[in-house]
């Protein structure tokens, strides 16, 4: 029997995608409240508007608060409206981060509530304080991070179901909520995300084409920041350049912010760190290649001969697990969100997030024995197919979790 479904993401379809689309495939109704976001085959997508406060919390660790209610109320106003037009979902898909999911209990109670539980903060081994550099540990921080859980905490005790992606995901979460949690990843399309071994990119302003047979070494992130380790990245660059004359080095990344704030001093974290080092690098063989369109970017992935991947202890990037899926070898740092996925030395190898001597070292190391290490890159890809595989894993546990009832 056909039911309907309401997903509620500011950024529909996000980690909804599949799941979504896969329902409105058997003939549910599905509907997406978002801000922004795109439309999926079968689902119909409703926007809606947030006006921005005209005068802000003269108190200043309101702020973060009120804007999360402020998109909340917006969001449950759409779904007033959602309900008006005789919409009466028989479940809720909802991430809670940017506070839509506040009201979805208010609106519609009988409503069975699943809450996606990406991440909850946390002053022990997670992102807050790791990077002493960049962090000053104080009360008015500490506050600011309780205040900032407020909304997961709301959508945690209103959820029927919860769900992470990870198992570090889920257990960051309170005690309390942890054995209603399930966990299940997005899930990676290994039949897209796969060895190439004809893959080349081709470097039209440089007059340049890299495929397999040459040394390249590849850096992704969405944004090049310090949550996912860019600054130390830089830093270890000049020697493993000069200690690689042949390498080529392609980094991903826009220039913007995803997670943490932006330089004090204003630009870009590129900026910040091509001052720092920029002088010591070749820039024959240093590429700043921004954003890529998604197959462009798997290209990257498929003629990589090391690919380096850190990340704060915080939400784990589905470019790892991509990267592992099309068989590169890994370097990636010692944190608790990779080491669930990575074993060192059977399908990747880890190394000390702030150490940049060591990252030369397991960067030269990957680069010196591609021939004896290959198999990491084998390992690597087994592992995401038998654990991570979209069609056969990830994709039918979704489904099991928002279709129970």
């Amino acid at each position: 029997m056909a039911k309907k479904y309401l997903f509620v993401h500011q950024n529909f379809p996000a980690q909804f995608v599949h799941v979504a689309e896969a329902l409105a495939r058997q003939g549910n109704e599905v509907v997406a409240l978002a801000i922004k976001g795109r439309a999926v085959p079968g689902v119909r997508l409703v926007r809606y508007t947030v006006t921005p406060l005209e005068r802000v919390s003269a108190l200043e660790a309101a702020r973060d608060l009120e804007t999360k209610i402020l998109r909340g109320s917006a969001c449950a106003q759409a779904m007033e409206a959602l309900k008006r037009d005789g919409f009466m979902p028989d479940v809720v898909v909802a991430h809670p981060g940017w506070g839509e999911a506040l009201f979805c209990k208010d609106v519609w109670p009988a409503a069975r509530l699943v809450i996606y539980a990406e991440f909850f903060y946390g002053t022990e081994d997670s992102d807050y304080g790791f990077d002493k550099e960049l962090f000053q540990d104080t009360t008015a921080a500490r506050a600011r991070l309780r205040l900032k859980n407020s909304v997961h905490l709301h959508a945690l005790s209103a959820a029927d179901t919860i769900y992470s992606p990870t198992q570090w995901q889920r257990s960051k979460l309170p005690a309390e909520y942890r054995d209603k949690t399930q966990v299940m990843f997005d899930g990676i399309d290994t039949a897209a995300v796969k060895p190439d071994p004809l893959a080349m990119v081709k470097l039209v302003r440089k007059q340049l084409t890299l495929t397999r047979n040459d040394e390249v070494i590849t850096f992704v992130n969405r944004n090049l920041e310090p949550y996912r380790g860019f600054h130390v990245f830089m830093r270890a660059l000049p020697e493993i350049m000069a200690r690689r004359p042949k390498a080529h080095c392609l980094i991903v990344g826009r220039d913007a912010v995803s997670y943490g704030s932006p330089p004090r001093a204003g630009g870009s974290w590129r900026d910040v760190m091509l001052t720092e080092v920029g002088h010591q690098l070749p820039t024959d063989r240093v590429h700043f290649l921004g954003g890529l369109p998604y197959r462009d970017y798997l290209r990257v992935l498929q003629v990589s001969a090391c690919h380096v991947y850190l990340t704060y202890p915080f939400v784990l990037s589905w470019s790892c697990l991509e990267a592992l899926s099309a068989g590169c070898t890994l370097v990636a740092s010692d944190t608790g969100p990779v080491r669930e996925v990575i074993d060192d030395g059977v399908d990747g190898l880890l190394t000390d997030f702030f150490d940049v001597q060591a990252l030369v070292q397991r960067v030269v190391s990957a680069l010196d024995g591609r021939q004896t290490l290959g198999g990491l890159g084998t390992a690597a890809r087994q592992k995401i197919v038998s654990r991570y595989d979209l069609q056969t894993i990830c994709l039918p546990g979704q489904m099991q979790i928002v279709t129970s009832t």
